[in-house]
Order: C-alpha cells, then structure tokens, then sequence
C-alpha cells in the first residue's frame, strides 16, 4: 500500500493561486493512477481530479474544469495540483490517493492522505 502526503496548502485570496503536492513515500506510484479529492466543512467528501500513470489521460470535476489542472512528475514520484481562479468555495481539505485507473469515482480509490488545508477568502 503506497502512502503518501499532500502539501502546498494555506490561505489565498479569491482569484488567486496554488499549487498542492502529493508524494510518495514507501513506496512509489510506479503503475498507478493518482487523483485529488476534498471535503469540505459539513459536506462528504468529492471527487476533484485524477491523471493515469503515464499522463495521457486526465478527468476533472465540472466544479474546478478549466481552473484546476493535474500534473505529475514520475521522476520525482510526485503529483501535483495547480488551482487557479480559487473560490470561496473551494475552501477544503484535499486530498490524494492512488487508483489502478482513471476513476472519477470515489470508491475506485485507496487509503486517502492526511490532507491540506486550502482556504480562499471573499
């Protein structure tokens, strides 16, 4: 079972900009599909973005579809998340975890990270 850690969260305002990290550690990604999900306060956990091992293929929610892009680095066993246009209601703890393929569905999914914070502010 690979683990792994999110980061790059933190505050930002409406409009801005980040970019999380997702790595590995133990063991690497090698073969497997990563995506994002987030939960946001009170509400279930949701599907975000998910990228295939080799980078060919990709899936977005409609919610972030045209702010939110997937990327990965396999040389660095590294996937990341680049948010741009944040809304408030993007506020959310997100998420990583790795998939056999590129599922939007949530239950297609292994064990979740720890998470990090994104807070957008009005």
């Amino acid at each position: 079972q690979v683990q792994q850690a999110e980061s790059g969260g933190g505050l930002v305002q409406a409009g801005g900009s980040l970019r999380l990290s997702c790595s590995a550690f133990g063991r690497t990604f090698s073969g497997k599909a990563v995506g994002w999900s987030r939960q946001r306060p009170g509400k279930e956990r949701e599907f975000v973005a998910v990228i295939s091992w080799l980078g060919a293929s990709t899936t977005y929610a409609d919610s972030v579809k045209g702010r939110y892009t997937i990327s990965r680095d396999n040389a660095k066993n590294t996937v990341y998340l680049q948010m741009n246009s944040l809304k408030p209601e993007d506020t959310a703890v997100y998420y990583c975890a790795t998939a056999r393929t590129t599922a939007a569905k949530l239950d297609e999914y292994d064990a979740w990270g720890q998470g990090t914070q994104v807070t957008v502010s009005s």
